[in-house]
């Protein structure tokens, strides 16, 4: 398995990576994957990740100028490097996580062995072209190409995938190619706390990059136009170039005390966040899936998300939080005021409600179905779509918060 994000690199790619390695893994499959060295230092080390032994083929890096933290593996080296880690190794399968520079590598010479090449598109070009020199006149004729690019690459995969049907249309609408198959990252919905009591204060969360295509601007923004009496805080988690001009904005709308940003946390910390919250924020426009929110999901918050790309995949408008039209400042501050002023049996219906949305997303299915693509075997996407929410599940809802509330008071 190659791309060209991995652990502890914090992403939906390395993510998404790291917890199908190990899923794989764990069922007594021998798992190798090619990523970028931290260290400097080069070779196959034995790591664990997510409880899984795995061997990880690091490569030289540099930190890319143009982001905050991302590493590249040397390009003149790739097809050299790819091709000493395929004889040593004698893969069934190669999984291209990353068409950039190690996907392509590692694509590109299993290929001329012969080996089945399996590929998972996380690409969406405005993820990317805001870390280029290139003028934003050329970025439109900059996409054109890069999907001309990795549309070439993509052709020496036997299977392709991307997480949701949407995405999975996109990127046919994109490239031509036919037969992507939409298969989510997937989530262990046990390792995370839901929490249904009334909560000490009012907290927005939102977690991943802090970066320009997430429009965390937005959400600041959103804040500073909340009624004072919520005295609502935001907890930005994740790191990013955008940070300090977050906090300056934060400063110069008045909201710095109420705005947070935790930084790059353990995945322990990152729960406790989330359990802590009252509502997650997903204002971003460019996202294939958003492992992120998901995450929200599992931790039983209300989602309040941008009407986009994957979002409209996993909020369910009215029943599990709302959707506002994408960089609408006022509706999404509309939004989450609904959210923070919900009635404290209101909002665990809806936290129910995402945890309900969230259960045909479990890991072990997507685990079960690379499997098959692995094997060359036929495979139907996995049903991920929910029914709507009915008066009847509802009520069901309610009875329950009403029957914790009651017990609370006993």
């Amino acid at each position: 398995m190659g791309g060209d994000t991995f652990p502890p690199d914090v992403n939906g790619a390395a993510s998404f990576s790291v917890r199908l390695a190990a899923g794989i893994a764990s069922r007594g499959h021998d798992v190798h994957i090619i990523a970028q060295s931290h260290d400097g230092r080069q070779g196959a080390f034995r790591e664990e990740h997510d409880g899984q032994m795995l061997t990880v083929h690091r490569l030289k890096s540099f930190r890319y100028p143009l982001h905050d933290w991302l590493r590249a593996v040397y390009p003149w080296a790739i097809h050299r490097n790819a091709r000493r880690i395929l004889k040593a190794v004698r893969p069934d399968v190669s999984h291209m996580q990353s068409h950039m520079l190690i996907g392509r590598g590692l694509t590109t010479e299993s290929a001329k062995r012969g080996v089945r090449v399996v590929a998972t598109n996380h690409f969406m070009p405005e993820n990317l072209i805001e870390h280029t020199p290139f003028p934003r006149f050329t970025h439109r004729f900059i996409a054109w190409l890069a999907w001309k690019d990795c549309t070439r690459l993509y052709r020496k995969a036997a299977e392709l995938t991307t997480p949701t049907k949407r995405a999975a249309a996109y990127l046919e609408s994109r490239t031509g190619l036919r037969g992507v198959h939409a298969v989510s990252c997937g989530i262990r919905m046990s390792d995370y706390t839901p929490d249904f009591e009334d909560k000490p204060e009012l907290r927005i969360a939102f977690c991943g990059r802090i970066t320009g295509e997430k429009m965390l601007p937005d959400l600041v923004d959103a804040l500073a136009r909340l009624p004072r009496d919520l005295d609502a805080q935001l907890d930005l988690i994740g790191e990013g170039d955008q940070r300090r001009a977050l906090e300056l904005q934060a400063q110069r709308l008045g909201v710095a005390d109420r705005v947070h940003f935790p930084g790059r946390v353990s995945d322990a910390e990152l729960r406790r966040i989330l359990t802590r919250a009252t509502v997650f924020a997903m204002p971003s426009t460019a996202e294939l899936q958003s492992i992120a929110t998901m995450e929200g999901m599992a931790s039983g918050l209300p989602v309040v998300a941008a009407d986009a790309m994957a979002l409209p995949h996993l909020v369910r408008d009215g029943e599990n939080g709302y959707l506002f039209p994408p960089r609408d400042v006022a509706a999404l501050a509309d939004r989450l005021e609904r959210v923070l002023r919900m009635p404290r049996e209101e909002r665990e219906v809806m936290q129910r409600a995402s945890l309900r949305l969230l259960e045909p997303h479990d890991i072990d299915t997507t685990i079960t179905v690379f499997e098959h693509l692995y094997r060359g075997e036929p495979v139907t996407d996995p049903v991920t779509d929910v029914g709507p929410l009915t008066s009847k599940v509802r009520e069901q809802f309610r009875v329950l918060a009403r029957r914790a509330k009651g017990a609370v008071a006993e």
